[in-house]
């Protein structure tokens, strides 16, 4: 299958991503691992980016459009995938759209992982920190034993600008922007399915499975 995956900042793409591309036994392709193995490797386009990167600027879609359609020309990526990071908006998609007519190809499916904004804020708000490994702790959902201290090092938790809840408001406004129109594009092309995304991570996970079940039958 061909899949995109879809769903606000804190709604569990990277684990829901790992899990079915597992299952279904295709690749994850994130637009992050693209940059990473582009840069690592010291291609043109790693290079082009990494001048962006460098400056702090946003890659221009271009650039990442290239990484994207080289990525799905790789061998592993021929019988099925999964998108996730991209596309981000209808320009985007469109263009992907055209990349796979390229080769005779289309999407299956676009799997949109739903929920509110008010469960987004409580889970990215909830991550502290540590200053000295780096490790993550979630107040409600992974706390440390004792409060603002990290029970791996000892050292001290702090609450990241990104997971401020002002922060992950704006970001929420800013994915409604480009993801809204994105999702009534596929919704258009008949290959839209949503599914709720709260709750435990394997309840998530076999909704997304039987989506998928119901979707290919």
């Amino acid at each position: 299958m061909r899949i995109v995956l879809v769903g606000p900042p804190g709604a569990g793409k990277g684990t829901q991503a790992q899990f079915i591309a597992s299952h279904l036994s295709i690749p994850k392709i994130s637009t992050g691992d693209i940059f990473r193995a582009n840069v690592s490797g010291n291609t043109p386009l790693g290079r082009k980016a990494k001048e962006y990167m460098d400056r702090g600027d946003l890659v221009p879609d271009e650039v990442t459009i290239a990484m994207v359609r080289d990525r799905l020309g790789e061998e592993d990526a021929q019988e099925g995938f999964l998108l996730d990071g991209f596309p981000r908006n209808v320009p985007q998609a469109e263009t992907l759209k055209k990349i796979l007519s390229e080769t005779d190809r289309r999407l299956d499916l676009v799997l949109e992982l739903v929920v509110d904004d008010d469960e987004v804020v409580r889970r990215l708000s909830g991550r502290r920190t540590c200053r000295k490994c780096g490790r993550i702790w979630h107040l409600a959902f992974d706390p440390p034993t004792k409060d603002g201290v990290c029970d791996v090092c000892g050292g001290e938790l702090f609450q990241r600008d990104d997971d401020r809840e002002e922060t992950i408001r704006h970001r929420l406004e800013v994915y409604q922007e480009q993801t809204a129109p994105l999702a009534s594009f596929y919704a258009d092309e008949g290959i839209l399915v949503g599914i709720d995304a709260t709750g435990p991570v394997e309840e998530v996970t076999e909704r997304a499975l039987a989506a998928l079940r119901r979707f290919a039958a």
